[in-house]
């Protein structure tokens, strides 16, 4: 069969085009997204490139070729906080249209990501996984920008990333078989076997080459050869949530502060590494769906728990550890230009690299005595002799006593002495040299103590190089002031910072020597390299344990703090006193728990109650504690079984505001309209206030019909409102249940008012509560005689309404048929009973339906 390629415009069948499962970490389902410092772009780098005005000879790693890019800027430039990802996509063209290839490269680690997959016409999917990744920059092709009309895809995307740098590239350089050559050529043998799995998904492998060529132009180097870890991730592994949804729960980021650490990530987040807090976001945003998966980590967290010694003992192991994926990122790169700043970073990469590789054995020891399978696989795993074979090619160069240490000066005289004496003599001689200066700097600043008296010490910092402090307490200075011959003075408090003209010269003096030590450095450790390439493998091997255990010792942290229970996994949610992660740590103690039970045959549940009952925070908290069941935490609950959810939704309406009501219905509607076009039977979905945008008589339509549509499904529903007339639902279909908060009402001794107490307890059936909007506005600066008048109108609308549902006898009748409809549908269901029972009920069915049911007369012909 002929299939079109991402450059060709004949067209081909996207169901023809298998989803196969990517090359996965020990740990089936991991996914990883990097959230890592900022990386400062080239600003050289200008966004409008054209055939005619540029062109860039690039050495690429199959061939030299010209590479030109048609870049365009859509969006501003300014990126968010700690990105560091770039992301490239395609979409299919003709009857392709809707099959997304993409690919990402954190560039902070050396791992480049592939998807593809069929989307819909609302492109959730490719939304929520651009979202995930937190994108630096995103690339697509210029023909989806062409003229100025811009396709959907290329719409949506640069609305819902407004921050995020766009850049417009040349279609003809997502060419699917540039990809396959550069998976072929730059991933690393361990993870050979994704060639497999990507060699006929054409559009990932379109993304992958562009993006790489991309890379290649404004990092100015290549990756080497056999380094990435390459992975193709399907749809299907993970449970989708939309970024609305992630924002409403807050797993991230906190509504009210972005500082804040009250979201979901920082309630669990107790990692010791930046790899570990970057597994645990990616997991909190995309929850596994594989219940083997979870299980495996739900087993390792409570063996973490009852082995004291285990947990401390990599505790303390995985705190030593520096960010292994932005070490293998640089460690992976080979510079088309060598500079000094190249050739110091070169240098400090290999004494972290060392410092990293000594701290394995270590690991080792911690996992010694595991029994759980994932600790046993990662524990085998570090037992890959790649580890020694790189510590000992790093020893034959480099001095056995150098280590990674903080402060710059101590780092500075490490990289110095980093390349063991007697391999390079003209690195000895320099490095003599410098040893000279530096000792003559000491020198200097004593001699200037003596001469003047004061108590002087050298200092150093990367900006100023040596410099002299002193602290001057009880010493009067002559006539009030420093001697001329110190200059570029700062004064805080008592404290004294200088330098004078000799100290300076010295300090060229000491650039120019270490200047020559790091070239004469780096030609050795660029040799060591290239040797240390080909085991590359084991040190992915070693970043994958550190970030999972990190992650799971977080997970098995929050346990020791709260009192939190291991989740089981049925057909249905069983939850026995649930509990707000995110509120028991605002408030410092249990806050009041609820049960939750959804099941098929009830999977629809109507939640009534006051204006601060604690409907909207029990919704979010079925949420949060579904999604921390299915990244293989425990749970805040005294029990807890959860159905698997493939997809999460909530709409939860913003904070009222009367000035945004209108634009609010509209946003209403867009995202009942998503949930609509994007549920599935296995979806868990939470829906807190509908319809209140608009006026009561449309709201309740708008309710009664969506309600209608879910209640048709199988997904799981909590659909909270203050329409009562919801309510009549649970009487219409079986699966619907109504629930509601419970308050009390106290009655002052003094003087009889009536006050609300808010219990925050779920209960079973329909809200009696009536007009609690206006004892919301008791609570505010509203006059008393405007709140008079308030209930006085709206207890008269209700004795109309009352009256008119009363007095109408053909809508009581049909009240009357519905329900009885309806007892009957389920009998016919769900009844066990023998015949005779059955006949039994059937006639007490009867008896209670026909006061209500009052068939209407007949006329003279009997119809």
């Amino acid at each position: 069969m002929d299939r079109s390629r991402p450059n060709e415009t004949t067209s081909y069948d996207p169901a023809s085009v298998s989803s196969g499962s990517s090359h996965q970490s020990l740990e089936e389902g991991s996914t990883r997204s990097a959230h890592g410092p900022s990386l400062p772009r080239a600003e050289s780098f200008k966004l409008t490139l054209t055939l005619s005005s540029f062109t860039v000879a690039q050495h690429c790693v199959s061939n030299s070729d010209v590479c030109v890019f048609a870049a365009t800027s859509c969006s501003s430039a300014t990126t968010t906080s700690g990105a560091s990802v770039i992301v490239a996509v395609v979409e299919g063209r003709g009857l392709a249209r809707g099959e997304i290839g993409m690919a990402s490269l954190n560039l902070k680690c050396p791992e480049l990501i592939l998807s593809q997959f069929a989307d819909t016409g609302t492109y959730a999917k490719v939304i929520t996984k651009i979202h995930i990744l937190v994108p630096l920059e995103i690339l697509m092709p210029d023909t989806t920008s062409e003229k100025g009309k811009g396709t959907k895809l290329f719409s949506l995307i640069t609305a819902n990333f407004p921050g995020v740098a766009f850049t417009a590239i040349q279609r003809k350089y997502f060419n699917e078989r540039k990809g396959l050559e550069y998976i072929q050529q730059l991933c690393a043998p361990e993870f050979g076997t994704v060639l497999m799995e990507v060699q006929a998904k054409y559009y990932c492998l379109a993304a992958a080459a562009a993006l790489l060529k991309y890379l290649e132009f404004i990092q100015n180097s290549v990756y080497a050869g056999k380094s990435l870890k390459v992975i193709f991730k399907g749809s299907e592994q993970t449970a989708m949530i939309d970024s609305t949804s992630a924002v409403n729960l807050e797993l991230v980021v906190n509504n009210r502060d972005h500082r804040s650490k009250h979201t979901l990530l920082g309630v669990l987040n107790h990692t010791k590494t930046p790899g570990g807090a970057r597994r645990l976001r990616s997991n909190i945003l995309e929850p596994l769906v594989d219940v083997d998966t979870i299980n495996i980590r739900l087993d390792t967290i409570q063996e973490l728990l009852r082995d004291e010694e285990l947990f401390f003992g990599l505790k303390d192991a995985i705190a030593h550890f520096l960010d292994i994926d932005q070490l293998l990122s640089v460690l992976v790169q080979i510079p088309k230009q060598e500079t000094v700043q190249v050739a110091e970073a070169k240098i400090t990469h290999i004494i972290q690299l060392k410092h990293t590789l000594d701290l394995v054995p270590r690991l080792r020891m911690a996992l010694k005595n595991c029994n759980t399978a994932l600790l046993k696989a990662y524990s085998t795993s570090l037992e890959d002799n790649g580890f020694d074979v790189i510590l000992e090619q790093i020893k034959t160069v480099i001095n056995e006593d150098i280590t990674y240490l903080k402060g710059s000066l101590n780092m500075r005289t490490q990289k110095c002495y980093a390349v063991r004496p007697d391999i390079n003599e003209f690195l000895d001689i320099a490095r003599r040299a410098y040893t000279e200066i530096v000792d003559d700097i000491a020198g200097l600043v004593s001699q200037m103590g003596e001469k003047y008296g004061f108590p002087m010490r050298t200092s150093y910092s990367t900006a100023r190089g040596f410099f002299i402090q002193m602290k001057l307490e009880g010493v009067v200075l002559p006539e009030g002031k420093l001697p001329a011959e110190f200059i570029k003075v700062t004064k805080h408090k008592n404290n004294y910072s200088f330098t004078i003209a000799d100290l300076m010269k010295l300090n060229d003096r000491c650039d120019e020597a270490l200047r020559e030590i790091f070239h004469m450095s780096y030609v050795v450790i660029c040799q060591l390299l290239s040797t240390i390439h080909q085991h590359i493998h084991c040190l992915y091997k070693l970043s994958d344990a550190v970030s999972m255990l990190d992650m799971l010792l977080s997970l098995a942290n929050v346990c020791t703090i709260s009192d939190y229970v291991r989740p089981e996994f049925t057909d249905t949610m069983a939850i026995k006193q649930g509990r707000h992660p995110i509120l028991e740590r605002i408030v410092g103690q249990q806050p009041v728990s609820n049960n939750s039970y959804i099941s098929e045959g009830s999977n629809f549940v109507i939640i009534t109650g006051p204006n601060m009952s604690g409907k909207s925070t029990y919704l979010k908290q079925v949420a949060l504690c579904q999604i921390m069941a299915q990244i293989g935490s425990f749970v805040p609950a005294a029990y807890a079984a959860f159905r698997v959810a493939d997809q999460i939704f909530t709409r939860i309406g913003v904070d009222d505001d009367f000035e945004t009501n209108s634009s609010t219905f509209m946003l209403e509607m867009k995202e009942i309209s998503y949930i609509i076009h994007n549920v599935s039977d296995r979806s868990l979905i939470i829906i807190d206030e509908l319809g209140r945008g608009t006026s009561a008589e449309e709201g309740i339509g708008i309710c009664h019909s969506v309600c209608e549509f879910l209640l048709s499904l199988k997904a799981f529903t909590l659909f909270a409102t203050h329409f009562l007339e919801l309510c009549q639902l649970e009487s219409l279909y079986p699966n619907a249940e109504n629930q509601h908060m419970e308050v009390q009402h106290t009655h002052s001794g003094g003087t009889g008012a009536e006050s609300v107490l808010y219990t925050y307890l779920l209960n079973r059936g329909c809200s009696e509560e009536s007009h609690y909007g206006l004892r919301a506005a008791e609570m505010t600066a509203l006059p008393s005689n405007i709140i008079k008048e308030a209930k006085m109108i709206a207890s008269k609308v209700s004795q109309q309404l009352l009256a008119k549902h009363h007095s109408d006898p053909g809508t009581q009748r049909q009240r009357a048929v519905y329900k009885l409809a309806t007892r009957l549908l389920q009998t016919a269901r769900n009844s066990r009973l023998d015949h005779e029972s059955l006949r039994m009920y059937l006639k007490g069915l009867k008896k209670q339906y026909e006061p209500d049911y009052d068939p209407p007369p007949r006329t003279r012909n009997g119809r």
